[in-house]
This record gives C-alpha cells, structure tokens and sequence, in this order.
C-alpha cells in the first residue's frame, strides 16, 4: 500500500448536512440494524438449540444468518455514527478492510445461496440419497469452500483497488468504501481494474446463477409429476424462502452494479447501495421466519429452551 503516505483517508458522503435529517437518518438506520441483528440472532439460536433443526438445509441457514450479520455490521454502525458525530472520515486501513469485508460477504452470500439451492435439488429430486449426498463432512466442506472462495475474491478485488494511486479528492459518494466510488476518484488509469471487476464478476455469475437455475428447473419438473397436491405445496414450501431471497438479492446487485449510466446520480446511488447492502440482511430472516413452520416454532420455544438449560 504504497499511496497510503499519499492519502491517509478518506471522507464518505452522508445522508444530509441538516441535523434533524442526520437524527432521522441515524434512528432509522439504528432500527434497521437492530431488526437484521436480532432477527439473524434469533434464527442461529433456534437453530442451535433445537436437534429438530440440526440438518444441512438449516447448517446453510446458519451460515447466511452469520453472513447477514457481519455484512450489515460492516457498513451500517459506520454510517450511524458519521451521522450523530458529523465526523465522516475514514483511515486508509479502515477504508481496506471495509472494502474487503463488503466483497467477502456479498460473495459468502451468493456462494451460500448456490449451495442453498443444491441442497434443496438433492431433497427433493433423490431424496433416498439426501443423507448419503448431503452428509455433514459434504457440507461443512461446501460451507468452508463457500468462504474460503469469497475471501479469495475479495483479496484480489481490494490488492487491485488500493494498488491505484489517491492524489487528489478523498471524498468517496457513497456511505461506505465502494469500489466504483473509489475508482472514480483515483488519479490511475482504472480500465484494468474495471475489466477485472467484469471478468471476476463473470467467472463468480456464470458458476453460480446457473447452478441455481438448473437446481429449480429439475425440482419444478420433479414437483409437477408429484400425483399428490399436498406432496407438491410441501415440496415447493421448503424452496419458496431461498427462492425470494435469492431473488432479492439478485434483483438489488444487478440494479446497484449493472443498470446503465443514465440512470446513475448521487442519490440513485446511494438508494442502490442501500438496497444491497442492508435491505438482504434485513429481510432474509423474516422471509425465512414466515414461510418456514419449523424455524417459527423453534423460535416460540426459545425462552422454554433457555428456562430448562438455566434450571
């Protein structure tokens, strides 16, 4: 990190210089990020103490509770606090490891969810070789293969992100450290930054999105031949929740990362990174907690589980 005796930090852009907006902005955002935490905390506990839940669909689960919590961690506390303090500078360092953990969990989540979708092909589609697929060294390999490929990812977008040269501005538009932003106000040529972002951003798309296409093509034409109503509502139940959330999160990437210039402004920008960065984490375990029965009564009888563990 050379140019860091160039620039030692940066300054991220917040919601509004007016201080009643700024109270507003930091209460909501505080809501916000107390919903996703509690919601996320209460899924991995349910999970945790109930040997019901103990299986590879719920493993996964767990591992996209942990995700969500560490994503919205990474960015919205940041944000709260620029607003209550009026203080919106960022060290060098912090401005790194923000960028790294922000691309680390948004590839965590997508590699989670391509697993996700898998593990519900296996379970429907040959479901008397689901424990012998699907055993617990199969998943906790496919979960370690999931984070070890984010971190990956995510170290050779930021050693080519902060290998650019910062001369000039430090005035980052956005609440966090984007990497778009901070290419836009580098003073290097960024083309082969902005290449390799396409091409990795390719290579991750083109493994993933198909795997999870391919998984729901064969689970919607095994569904179809079910003979049974009853059978097939119960088959499709147990995708519906990966399926809106996997939705959700591609619908907000795609819109933060891939809509055209005409439509980016320093406002649009700034709603589309909200919308990938705190609307997932926010909204995964709700969807999670509404459409699957079982997480909903393993939640129910949290307190019973903790009375019975303190006696």
């Amino acid at each position: 990190m050379a140019n860091q005796s160039t620039l030692t930090e940066f300054l991220l852009m917040g919601f509004s210089n007016e201080h009643d907006v700024q109270i507003l902005h930091s209460v909501t955002f505080l809501f916000i990020y107390i919903t996703a935490m509690v919601g996320n905390v209460l899924i991995i506990t349910a999970v945790a103490l109930d040997h019901h839940l103990h299986s590879p669909m719920f493993f996964f689960l767990v591992n996209l509770s942990v995700s969500d919590i560490c994503y919205i961690s990474t960015t919205v506390p940041k944000t709260i606090a620029i607003s209550l303090t009026n203080n919106n500078v960022i060290s060098f360092r912090g401005c790194v490891t923000q960028v790294f953990l922000v691309v680390t969990f948004v590839g965590a989540e997508l590699a989670l969810l391509t697993v996700m979708a898998y593990d519900r092909y296996v379970a429907i589609c040959h479901p008397l070789q689901y424990r012998l697929i699907m055993n617990w060294d199969s998943c906790i390999q496919m979960a370690a293969a999931s984070w070890i490929s984010a971190m990956v990812h995510a170290i050779l977008e930021t050693t080519m992100t902060f290998r650019l040269s910062f001369c000039g501005s430090n005035i980052v538009g956005q609440f966090f450290c984007n990497i778009p932003q901070l290419q836009k106000i580098s003073c290097s040529d960024t083309k082969i930054n902005e290449i390799l972002i396409i091409v990795l951003g390719f290579t991750v798309n083109s493994f993933c999105i198909p795997i999870i296409l391919a998984s729901y093509g064969y689970i919607f034409s095994v569904v179809k031949s079910i003979p049974s109503v009853q059978a097939r509502h119960k088959a499709l139940s147990t995708c519906t929740p990966h399926l809106t959330v996997f939705s959700l999160f591609i619908i907000t990437a795609l819109f933060s990362y891939l809509r055209p210039k005409s439509l980016s402004s320093p406002t649009v920008d700034l709603v589309s990174a909200v919308l990938y960065t705190v609307l997932p984490p926010v909204l995964n375990p709700i969807i999670y907690s509404f459409r699957n029965k079982d997480i909903q009564t393993a939640v129910w009888i949290i307190p019973q589980k903790f009375k019975s563990l303190i006696a």
